[in-house]
């Protein structure tokens, strides 16, 4: 990417500049302590990185729609019983058990003989490692005590299984047998990608939980991983990862080996390094149709983590290719990717995918894991645009309203609907991933390097910087309102940097004021916008952000749009025709057939001329004569459910070619 800079625009008075930061392709020199993952890491990255996220420790959620769902998930969280997410970790060390295990993937069913293919509880335990990777990132957003003691017997729990299990580390909800059949290539269901689960929540919890048992069973897991591939040689490991789901096997590892400095978990980690698939991203080539997504991001974030910790350039490559790549060419308007869990088809080509199946939320989730990566690199705020739509959209659109339930695939076919699961039989991957990303809302606000602070999302919040003596209030009624304010509290006067993300989709009329001061300056769309001066308690800065409507059109069928307010992505209420529970409840994704959609002829206009605020409903928009055969009322994808929606309309005559490009118009 070409190096970019906003126009110098001058001085309002000596204390402050304003200036614009953008992505660089050199890297810059690596920084001599900081970890982007762990505050407790003893091993700093060899990569250089530009900018590290702040702890989930440091960030507090202010009342609104994030906070919400965070305090639906803490609920749901307290409610789920450990004895039951243990049920198969005891059976499987020989240590009673008579809890009920929870439904979906965790309790396996009947063998062939009985209509089942006999592989669906073959995955039994990655729901454990998830709750306790959920467990952490709520305890870190919040330090309710109630999660801290949920989190600290379920390790002590499962050390007990591992003590079971005998002195060679083995922890899981499954024998041991499952990894004969994976190296005998016989046919089995990712038993990597359960232990890589249980990996990363010891993992979590040692960071959030300050937790030594914790790092202690995983350094035990590591060691039974040894022993288990030191089997096989480098070429029937790269069998082994062609022919099973590994899931962050890579990623954890690399993690593993920064919090303890131990060279072999470095050796252990790259072996799990897939590298038939990387070779095409490395000369910048998409060959990904057909690949599965949920096994392909991690793989790749597994990639982004190796660059941090070797500093070899291929891995910043191929990792940051892949990024800009798929969130360019194969993301939904949601910020989502996948039909069928798969990409089916070439880069921008997306009216063929549309269907039920799209969005798998696990993708979402791994996606912007691998954006809060290429953002420490690259200061990018294109990447800090990416998240935001995602989050907003892709995420928070995920959990119902009422009863903080979770999704599975979210449908881009127009006339279908939500599908949520329930709170005890529904454990499937998207289960897992959702508990995570409600738990850590507070993740990627802020980021920081060592002149200053960078604002990349507007969620009202409060950070604290006890490195720099500073607190930080944001108040915000994002993403309805117009604009964010900053208050500053310092030990101290403090002088730094504030970079404020000026978004890509901000419309006409912005501006900043300095404690009523207006600045004659501002910042073009997707650019940061840098305030520097010696900061003092009290200090606020308002910034506002006009928003309007907008028409983002499909590369391969320019008559098929999404339609958006600012960051956020609008669909049409379609009612509840023929919606039933058991439709709606308990499913993967919305089955039978859409009802029929509207079209809207719209003569060519800017949405602005037909499409109207609905009074007292923020966010509420509806259409004023250009609905065939009615309008439509449009509302926030992330608020509408239990009921049929559109979100891709078609605004003009039959799709013709199109040369791809970048997508919005």
């Amino acid at each position: 990417m070409r190096l970019k800079s906003l126009m110098f625009f001058g001085l309002l008075i000596a204390a402050f500049s304003v200036s614009g930061v953008m992505g660089n392709d050199r890297p810059q020199a690596p920084h001599p302590v900081l970890d982007t993952m762990f505050t407790s890491a003893k091993v700093a990255p060899k990569a250089p990185i530009r900018a590290y996220p702040f702890s989930l420790k440091q960030v507090r959620l202010l009342a609104g729609p994030f906070k919400d769902a965070m305090e639906r998930n803490l609920n749901y969280l307290l409610s789920l019983d450990n004895d039951r997410l243990l049920h198969f970790f005891r059976l499987t060390a020989g240590l009673p058990s008579s809890a009920q295990p929870y439904g979906g993937w965790e309790n396996p069913l009947p063998g062939p003989e009985h209509g089942s293919p006999g592989l669906e509880g073959e995955v039994r335990g990655h729901s454990t490692g998830h709750f306790l990777s959920a467990l952490a990132f709520m305890y870190g957003s919040t330090s309710d005590a109630r999660i801290k003691a949920k989190g600290d017997s379920l390790v002590a729990e499962l050390g007990k299984c591992q003590a079971a299990l005998g002195p060679r580390g083995y922890l899981s909800a499954f024998p041991e047998e499952h990894f004969d059949r994976v190296e005998s290539m016989r046919r089995v269901w990712a038993p990597y990608y359960v232990i890589h689960k249980i990996l990363a929540g010891l993992l979590d919890w040692h960071e959030y939980g300050e937790s030594a048992q914790a790092l202690a069973i995983a350094e035990g897991m590591a060691s039974w991983i040894k022993l288990r591939t030191d089997r096989s040689d480098d070429r029937h490991m790269q069998r082994i990862l062609e022919s099973t789901e590994e899931g962050g096997m890579q990623e954890a590892l690399l993690n593993l080996y920064s919090l303890t400095g131990k060279p072999e978990h470095l050796t252990l980690a790259l072996r799990f390094e897939a590298k038939r698939d990387l070779v095409p991203l490395r000369n910048h080539q998409d060959q990904l149709r057909g690949k599965h997504v949920n096994s392909f991001v991690p793989i790749i974030i597994g990639v982004a983590r190796g660059y941090e910790m070797t500093g070899d350039l291929d891995r910043f490559t191929i990792a940051r290719y892949f990024w800009r790549q798929v969130t360019t060419a194969r993301t939904f308007a949601t910020g989502g990717t996948s039909n069928h869990e798969r990409w089916g088809n070439d880069p921008y080509v997306f009216v063929p995918e549309m269907g039920t199946n799209n969005n798998e939320t696990c993708c979402t989730y791994n996606l912007l894991k691998l954006t809060r990566h290429v953002f420490g690199w690259d200061v990018d705020p294109s990447a800090a645009d990416y998240y935001e739509r995602a989050l907003l959209n892709g995420i928070l659109s995920t959990q119902h309203p009422e009863t903080g339930m979770i999704m599975y695939h979210q449908a881009m076919l127009p006339g279908f609907y939500k599908t949520f699961g329930t709170p005890e039989d529904s454990f499937w991957c998207c289960w897992g991933s959702g508990i995570e990303n409600h738990s850590k809302y507070g993740d990627s606000i802020y980021f920081h390097d060592e002149d200053g602070l960078f604002v990349n999302l507007f969620i009202a919040s409060e950070l604290s910087w006890p490195e720099k003596g500073l607190k930080l209030r944001q108040e915000s009624d994002y993403p309805g309102g117009r604009g964010t304010s900053l208050i500053l509290a310092v030990s101290k006067p403090v002088e730094l940097s504030l970079r404020i993300r000026i978004p890509a989709w901000v419309a006409p009329g912005g501006g900043v004021r300095v404690n009523g001061r207006v600045l004659d300056v501002f910042g073009s769309p997707n650019s940061y916008l840098t305030i520097k001066r010696v900061w003092k308690t009290g200090d606020r800065v308002d910034v506002t952000l006009p928003m309007n409507l907008r028409l983002e059109r499909l590369p391969d069928d320019p008559n098929m749009v999404a339609i958006f307010y600012g960051p956020t992505l609008l669909a049409g209420e379609l009612g509840a025709e023929g919606l039933t529970a058991d439709k709606i409840v308990n499913q993967y994704a919305p089955s039978g057939d859409p009802v029929p959609v509207p079209e809207l002829e719209t003569m060519g206009r800017d949405p602005d001329a037909w499409l109207k605020p609905v009074a007292g409903k923020p966010l509420t928009f509806r259409t004023e004569g250009v609905g065939k055969p009615h309008d439509v009322t449009l509302v926030p994808y992330f608020s509408l459910h239990d009921q049929r929606y559109i979100v891709y309309w078609r605004i003009g005559p039959p799709p013709q070619p199109l040369i791809p490009s970048r997508r919005g118009s």
